[in-house]
């Protein structure tokens, strides 16, 4: 998560680290390299073809974040390609990093197969750094999205990523672990393998003799959900900031307590993202966001607004009822974005050619203010864009 470092101390029993885990187990001949310092920031430093440990040789970076690095590796023991998360060498990091490998632990005990979720195979600590050996997946659907310059999925897509995005949240809210940052780059494709499909839209230089233009999509629709850092138990402190900025709820801004249903509004903004290209609220701003809500959803209900205790949040609100906008925007710019968007029905509608009318309910039953009135995963499984799909 980019815009919160979250440490918070969680008060559920430690799962796996009770005891010491050993370093890979060494090869011989093929010697790890030489100890070097670390970066500035606490990156591990590697060069490409060499080793982490002797049992894994470091093929390429798949990725960077605030938490450290992930290396594709070949594990020698085993003869498969695999994704290894190191961690930075800094505390709340390493911390976090425990906590991570407690929820994995604990996700990969009870899996049935149905997860949908990032399958742990070890852990070790190396150099302080602490690193967690993960199956090796595709990319994101934000990668796709990106290399499609923002062409949406088709809607039979978006169904088959929405339901098994939902089995993985019906699974985690079961076992009682809220995931709190739910977007689409935290959501990965199984198979990297992707088609070319003609388009109508021109998404990039290529074209065919024949002048049709074209995107990928993936061979197959299987995802798994990643990044367990910022999970929450729950029967931890709620008056934290979670999850990043554009997927989150309203309840978190107002500064009302988060429980579950967090989750399921992040659901209803990435369904939208998928299904229209676009980032249901690119802000960065709260007032901003909450009036972005306004235009898309309707009036904030007011039963909400006079929960809201905290002096920083009240001052979104004029006469303790209505939002101070367009008065408190912080520049022209940003009332002419808010006031271009549709409304969340004129969005799926001029986006989606079938499954219209089902999609924007179910939409609409994710994306409630109230969290109360938000359906739950098992809820939304049962809705009829999954369960009878229709034509328009």
């Amino acid at each position: 998560m980019n815009e919160i470092e979250n440490s918070r101390s969680r008060k559920r029993p430690r799962l796996s680290w009770d005891s010491v885990q050993p370093e890979a187990k060494i090869s011989r001949g093929r010697p790890s390299p030489p100890w070097r310092e670390d970066d500035r920031d606490g990156h591990y430093v590697f060069h490409l073809g060499e080793n982490l440990t002797p049992r894994y040789k470091i093929i390429s970076k798949m990725g960077e974040g605030t938490f450290g690095r992930v290396l594709e590796c070949w594990d020698r023991e085993k003869h498969q390609l695999v994704a290894i998360k190191v961690v930075r060498s800094i505390k709340k990091y390493r911390q976090a990093a425990k906590m991570e490998i407690d929820v994995l632990n604990e996700l990969a005990e009870n899996d049935q197969g149905k997860s949908h979720c990032l399958q742990i195979q070890s852990w070790f600590d190396y150099r302080n750094h602490i690193c967690i050996v993960c199956e090796k997946l595709g990319p994101s659907l934000f990668d796709i999205l990106r290399r499609n310059r923002y062409y949406p999925f088709p809607v039979n897509l978006v169904r088959d990523f929405g339901r098994q995005l939902l089995e993985s949240l019906a699974y985690m809210h079961e076992l009682r672990l809220i995931h709190t940052d739910l977007k689409p780059e935290n959501i990965l494709l199984v198979s990297s393998d992707i088609v070319e499909v003609p388009c109508h839209k021109r998404i990039s230089n290529r074209t065919s003799n024949n002048n049709e233009h074209y995107r990928v999509l993936p061979k197959s629709s299987a995802i798994k959900l990643i990044d367990f850092g910022s999970t929450a138990y729950e029967n931890q402190d709620r008056s934290s900031i979670v999850s990043t900025r554009h997927y989150r709820a309203p309840e978190i801004i107002l500064g009302l307590g988060w429980n579950y249903p967090c989750d399921l509004w992040s659901v209803g903004c990435i369904l939208v993202e998928l299904s229209t290209g676009r980032t249901l609220f690119q802000t960065h701003e709260n007032l901003e966001h909450l009036a972005m809500m306004e235009s898309v959803l309707g009036q904030i209900p007011e039963h909400m607004i006079q929960k809201v205790k905290s002096s920083s949040t009240l001052k979104y609100f004029k006469r303790g009822a209505k939002l101070n906008w367009p008065e408190g925007a912080t520049s022209r710019e940003s009332i002419s974005a808010v006031r271009k968007l549709d409304s969340l029905k004129e969005l799926i509608y001029r986006n989606t050619e079938y499954s219209r009318s089902s999609l924007s309910d179910l939409l609409r039953s994710l994306l409630r203010y109230d969290p109360n009135e938000r359906l739950t995963a098992d809820e939304a499984l049962n809705h009829p864009f999954f369960s009878n799909p229709s034509p328009v």
